[in-house]
């Protein structure tokens, strides 16, 4: 019996497949075997824990709809992979340091009027079945369709500088995964904050990482010159206290 429900469960995502019309002219960066069991599917997404991946609708059948649907109507965000909804990792630490992050880069985009800064319901589009919700976004003027603010709830954008805050259940490769599909879709830069150990690696491509501690200064590089943000100033906001 325990057979078949897993069976029943995994044939959707297995023979559902990719709209080939589509994916012939955009197709993802991780070609992925079909999963046979949950252990399967847990290890391509990267080992997460069951507890992120949501069953209803079967993995593999869910849609954007969906992922716009539990964000409406439960207030939760989910990621879409590879038509699996994964609940995007979160506390209230992280969200302290994205916002922190958010301001101070969306502070400095507009006095320029670089792009636009998003934060951690900013979904977006990286490639058919797979909607990616960074926690602190940036993205330039030239690479957002006609200039202007888009309208669609999920619009097809890759970030330029994505920034990721690490939580207690995102893994290695889980992340490691979301940085190739940015890097696919032609971002340049990703920031992953860690909050326990207190420092920042700043990649320039999936293989090329620098790893800032507290007594460095985080900048924007080529992609924003001028922008810097202590690293240490930026972690002192967790110990910060009634006076």
């Amino acid at each position: 019996m325990i057979f078949r429900c897993l069976t029943e469960l995994f044939v959707p995502f297995a023979t559902g497949g990719y709209d080939l019309n589509v994916m012939a002219t955009l197709t993802a960066p991780i070609p992925q075997a079909a999963p046979i069991t949950m252990a399967d599917l847990l290890e391509q997404l990267g080992g997460i824990p069951p507890f992120r991946v949501r069953l209803r609708p079967p993995p593999g059948e869910a849609t954007e709809s969906d992922v716009l649907a539990l964000h409406d109507h439960e207030h939760r965000l989910f990621e879409l992979v590879d038509g699996v909804l994964v609940e995007k990792a979160m506390g209230y630490r992280e969200s302290l340091l994205a916002m922190f992050i958010g301001e101070l880069l969306n502070s400095f985009v507009r006095r320029a009027n670089l792009g636009l800064v998003t934060g951690a319901d900013g979904m977006m589009r990286l490639f058919p079945r797979n909607v990616r919700i960074p926690d602190v976004a940036f993205v330039a003027w030239h690479r957002i369709p006609g200039g202007r603010v888009p309208t669609a709830p999920i619009p097809d954008l890759t970030p330029d500088l994505a920034v990721e805050v690490l939580s207690k259940s995102n893994t290695a490769a889980e992340m490691a995964r979301k940085r190739k599909e940015c890097f696919a879709g032609g971002c340049s830069l990703v920031w992953q904050v860690d909050p326990d150990a207190r420092n920042v690696s700043v990649f320039t491509s999936e293989e090329n990482v620098v790893v800032l501690d507290e007594n460095a200064q985080l900048n924007g590089g080529n992609l924003l010159p001028g922008f810097n943000l202590s690293v240490g100033e930026m972690f002192s906001q967790l110990d910060r206290k009634e006076p």
